[in-house]
């Protein structure tokens, strides 16, 4: 069965992994509303793990669309709103001294998405090099946290190096005519249009 959207085939695996972080999405806010934590822990580092694996098989079996992406960037704002939300109600008081520095990392994650809603009109399906690494360090870096302890020296790398990848980010947004999947980062734009002179 092919279900096609814009010219392109979007019933696939990956797409499938993705709609399942956006319906899980509810689920997983109401076990943390609820204050079952052991439960929203599980169902969210599915979701993190889900969220390598969609990326994954896009790419290995080039199955990436521009749907896909909107669609997979769609469940990562989902599953950073339950990871923070996870942080300020069970783990709030281990990160408080440090928020600041998750603070700046919120208010540039914010601005990439505004300087993409401005200048596109809809959500950056962009799956940077950066970015792609900075969620597997912040998915690591919540796991631990809430399987052992907090860690300053890992909070502060996977921070810093979220707020490098959604700084570069920005800068991507604003050299982009259109969002387009399969860029890599801002180094391999400027050095295709090098290329293309």
């Amino acid at each position: 069965m092919q279900l096609i959207f814009k010219g392109e085939d979007i019933l696939n695996v990956p797409n499938s992994i993705s709609f399942y972080r956006l319906i899980a999405f509810p689920v997983i806010l109401v076990m943390a509303l609820m204050g079952y934590e052991q439960l929203f822990v599980i169902l969210l580092c599915i979701n993190l793990v889900s969220d390598i694996a969609d990326g994954y098989i896009a790419r290995k079996f080039k199955l990436v669309t521009r749907f896909g992406a909107a669609l997979d960037n769609l469940a990562d704002i989902g599953t950073y709103i339950l990871a923070l939300y996870g942080i300020f109600a069970f783990r709030w008081t281990d990160i408080q001294s440090h928020a600041w520095f998750l603070y700046l990392f919120l208010a540039v994650f914010v601005i990439s998405y505004i300087v993409a809603f401005i200048k596109f009109g809809k959500i950056p399906g962009l799956h940077l090099y950066s970015a792609v690494s900075a969620g597997y360090i912040q998915g690591t870096f919540f796991f631990v946290l809430f399987a052992w302890e907090f860690n300053q020296w890992f909070f502060y790398i996977a921070i810093g190096w979220g707020i490098i990848a959604y700084v570069e980010k920005i800068l991507v947004l604003l050299k982009l005519n259109d969002i387009k999947p399969g860029v890599k980062g801002l180094y391999w734009m400027l050095r295709d249009r090098q290329n293309e002179k």
